[in-house]
């Protein structure tokens, strides 16, 4: 049992800022980001003695994309927060890329399963086909849901930054 406990605890702490980036990406809200990763580590622990170490970064984009689509599908039944929020923002450092405030805000425009593909497809650099296996779909519907979270995405990033975008 250690060794099982060991094994996870390595895993968990090497991914679990990049599974809250990914989060993050797909849902837009840091808060929303973690809850999300931290679902998905415990459904991957409860299955620890199943995952083979050469597909667990695999099954991780897997559970973690689905942990995303659920709270979409079901909604939040979350706490409500009943304090008031502090008097100062802190801001993040987005400082290395402009446009990034703004194409992440594009990003949440775009429904949940498309957004889900996008960020497989482009921010995990994930093939058609991985993608395909983490849905649970076709590689024609990760084509088609691509295709049009693109457009979706332009359309939102031209209304949020002001910009026109040009037909393709």
């Amino acid at each position: 049992m250690a060794t099982r406990d060991d094994g996870f605890a390595e895993f968990f702490t090497s991914r679990f800022d990049g599974a809250r980036r990914m989060a993050h990406a797909l849902c837009g809200n840091w808060l929303e980001a973690e809850e999300i990763a931290q679902t998905a580590f415990v459904s991957m622990y409860a299955r620890w003695n199943k995952v083979r170490f050469d597909s667990a970064d695999a099954y991780l984009h897997t559970v973690l994309t689905r942990a995303f689509l659920d709270t979409k599908r079901r909604g939040r039944r979350r706490e409500q927060v009943m304090a008031d929020p502090p008097d100062v923002v802190v801001e993040q450092n987005t400082s290395s890329v402009e446009d990034r405030p703004s194409l992440l805000k594009a990003l949440q425009a775009v429904p949940a399963r498309q957004r889900a593909v996008l960020v497989l497809r482009f921010i995990e650099d994930q093939s058609v086909e991985e993608v395909a296996d983490a849905l649970g779909c076709t590689t024609g519907t990760v084509k088609s849901q691509t295709a049009r979270g693109l457009a979706t995405l332009r359309k939102a990033y031209g209304a949020v930054t002001g910009l026109l975008q040009v037909a393709r």
